[in-house]
């Protein structure tokens, strides 16, 4: 390790939707993090890996940051305080299309007590360019010992000016993770979560909230990868959608998550898809911890 190399904790956090998992892959130029138009995608914190010959920043994103209603929701914020413990600069997103008392809201349910550089997502949506000077400068009033950028996580708009920013503030330490790392993550987990944003992207309104995806095994042969993963719903008519009329929904989400897995691992996948109804899940401590949400 060269003198001066630097390393930290970089923890995403936000309201849902803010773009964090969008931001995150943009980071690390890697499509690592699941993401979709509908709250509350990202139900666990998610380690991010950047490796550089001067640096290494180990990146968190987080879920949304909300009022518990299941006790899902509640081990999602616990995963949220531990971020929070263990920042040496956390990166606050704030929609910029969304009120300052919506920030405030967010901000009074996160006690940050480290650097932090605050993100005005999504100027892309505001076609006055002046309203983007104009909030900036308002926010840099507002919180005026805190970093203020604005950016577009989507388009990329000054997304490339936020590493600079962020190893400036880091501590000179060695790097956390080997240098081929890039999460502390099994694939298993990812192929889950892939799956899991399939879910969100074809089925509409309650589904995709009250399905868990369990990777039932994970065979590598000499020629494919041969993967069996359940579909977990709460009820009975939930699960008769997800297979849909004589299979046909189950048949375009085991294509689509099959091809997105694919391009994950580079190789070729033979996916099979169950559903299995369990009810009230979210709020089952045991079932739970069986689909990976820890104490």
């Amino acid at each position: 390790m060269e003198a001066g190399f630097k390393s930290g904790f970089v923890n995403i956090f936000g309201a849902p939707n803010a773009g964090k998992s969008t931001l995150l892959n943009a980071l690390l130029g890697e499509q690592l993090v699941i993401t979709s138009h509908k709250v509350q995608t990202t139900r666990h914190r998610i380690v991010g890996i950047l490796n550089n010959d001067n640096y290494q920043i180990v990146f968190s994103d987080t879920p949304g940051v909300i009022e518990p209603q299941y006790k899902l929701h509640e081990k999602m914020m616990l995963q949220l305080k531990s971020a929070m413990e263990d920042a040496d600069v956390a990166i606050v997103m704030h929609d910029i299309t969304q009120s300052a008392e919506d920030l405030e809201e967010v901000l009074g349910l996160l006690q940050l007590k480290t650097k932090v550089l605050l993100l005005l997502n999504k100027t892309d949506m505001l076609k006055d360019k002046s309203e983007v000077k104009n909030q900036l400068k308002q926010y840099k009033e507002k919180y005026p010992n805190w970093e203020v950028m604005t950016i577009s996580a989507a388009t990329g708009a000054n997304v490339d000016k936020i590493i600079p920013r962020l190893v400036k503030s880091l501590p000179e330490a060695p790097p956390y993770y080997p240098d081929d790392h890039i999460s502390d993550r099994p694939v298993r987990f990812f192929v889950s979560e892939l799956i899991r944003q399939q879910i969100y992207e074809l089925y509409h309104e309650e589904i995709p909230y009250h399905t868990a995806v369990l990777i039932e095994s994970f065979e590598e042969k000499e020629k494919l990868t041969v993967i069996k993963a359940t579909i977990v719903v709460s009820r009975e008519t939930q699960k008769m959608i997800v297979i849909g009329r004589k299979g046909s929904m189950i048949k375009q989400l085991g294509i689509n998550a099959r091809m997105a897995i694919q391009e994950f691992l580079q190789e070729k996948v033979h996916l099979e898809l169950f559903v299995k109804v369990r009810p009230k899940w979210r709020d089952n401590e045991n079932h739970l911890k069986e689909y990976g949400y820890k104490p």
